[in-house]
C-alpha cells in the first residue's frame, strides 16, 4: 500500500458516506477542493471511477459501493484505536474489572478502594469476589488479587499486602475435653472445622511445614462450610479446631479467647498479591496498582 492510502480512502469514504464534498470536507478539517483533488487522485491511481459527480450530487459508483463495504469496517476499526489512545494519556479514565476472594476484598480493597474512587472520579471498577482461582484474560478480567502461591508465574504480581500465617486454634473449653496436638498428625484425632472451596469443591487442606518438610493433612470433623464467617463461629463456641488466617483470630489469641497450637509448624507466606497479564498497562490500571501496592508500615 502506498503512503498515505489510507488517509485517501479515509476522504473517499467520508465523501461517499456524506454523498457531499462539502460535508465530508467539514467532517475532516478540510477544504472541499482539497478533498475533491485526494479522492480523483485515488480513481487516477487505481484506473476506476469511484463516484459519480454531476454538479448537484455526488454518489457513489458501482466500485465505488463495493470499495466502500470493503473499506469501512477496517476504517471504522482503526478509528476507534485511535480514540482508544485517549485512555493512555492524561487524567486516568475508563473501567476496570477486578476478581478476588472475600479476604482480600475485606482487607485489602474495603480500606482502599474508595480513596481511589474518590481520587479518580473518570475511573469505574467492577469487583467480583469469588474463591475460584480465575482465568482472569479468559473471563475478561483486568486483574486479579489473590495470595501470592497461587499467582501464576507468567503474570506480573504486585504485593498489595503483608506476609501472613495459618494457624491452628480452639477455646480454652474445647482444649479441657482435648488433648492439645503436638503434630500435624494429632490432628486425626481432634474434631475439625472445615472449609469447602467453592470452585473445585473439595476441602481446604491444612497445610504446615517445619525445617523443610512440608505436611499436608486432611481434617474430618462434624461441620464443613464455605463461608468463613460460620466456620469462624464454630470454633469460638468450642465445635472444633479452627485453621484461620493469624490475623483474623490475634486479638482472640491475646484475649485468651482462643488458644494457638501447632506453631511451629505454621510458617508465613506471601500476602496477597494484585495480578495482570501484561506490563503495559493503562494510566487507570497503574494508579489502581500505586493506590493498593503495599508498603511496610502501611495501615489498612
Amino acid at each position: 500500500m502506498r503512503r498515505g492510502t489510507l488517509d485517501d480512502l479515509a476522504a473517499f469514504a467520508a465523501v461517499a458516506r456524506h454523498r457531499s464534498f462539502t460535508r465530508a470536507a467539514a467532517e475532516m478539517g478540510l477544504s472541499a477542493s482539497a478533498l475533491s483533488h485526494t479522492v480523483r487522485a485515488l480513481e487516477e491511481r487505481y484506473g476506476v471511477r469511484l463516484l459519480a459527480r454531476t454538479t448537484r450530487s455526488v454518489a457513489p459508483t458501482p466500485a465505488g459501493e463495493r470499495l466502500l463495504r470493503s473499506v469501512a469496517p477496517a476504517l471504522d476499526e482503526v478509528a476507534r484505536g485511535l480514540n482508544a489512545l485517549a485512555d493512555w494519556r492524561g487524567e486516568p479514565s475508563g473501567s476496570l474489572r477486578l476478581t478476588t476472594f472475600p479476604y482480600a476484598a475485606r482487607t485489602i480493597l474495603e480500606p482502599r478502594l474508595p480513596r481511589f474512587l474518590i481520587d479518580h472520579p473518570a475511573v469505574s471498577v467492577e469487583v467480583i469476589v469469588d474463591d475460584r482461582l480465575t482465568d482472569i484474560v479468559a473471563a475478561g478480567f483486568d486483574a486479579g488479587i489473590r495470595f501470592g502461591e497461587t499467582v501464576e508465574r507468567d503474570m506480573v504480581a504486585v504485593r498489595v499486602g503483608p506476609d501472613l500465617r495459618t494457624v491452628v486454634v480452639g477455646t480454652p473449653d474445647y482444649f479441657a475435653r482435648h488433648p492439645r496436638p503436638d503434630t500435624p498428625a494429632d490432628l486425626e484425632a481432634h474434631r475439625c472445622v472445615n472449609y469447602r472451596l467453592v470452585g473445585g469443591g473439595g476441602l481446604l487442606p491444612w497445610e504446615f511445614a517445619r525445617d523443610g518438610r512440608e505436611v499436608r493433612v486432611r481434617t474430618s470433623g462434624q461441620l464443613i462450610a464455605n463461608d468463613g464467617n460460620l466456620a469462624a463461629a464454630a470454633v469460638r463456641a468450642a465445635a472444633g479446631l479452627g485453621y484461620m488466617l493469624e490475623d483474623e483470630v490475634a486479638d482472640d489469641i491475646a484475649a485468651g479467647r482462643l488458644v494457638q497450637v501447632l506453631d511451629s509448624w505454621c510458617p508465613p507466606f506471601p500476602g496477597c498479591h494484585l495480578y495482570y497479564p501484561d506490563r503495559q498497562v493503562s494510566p487507570a490500571m497503574r494508579s489502581l496498582i500505586e493506590a493498593l501496592r503495599w508498603r511496610d508500615g502501611a495501615t489498612r
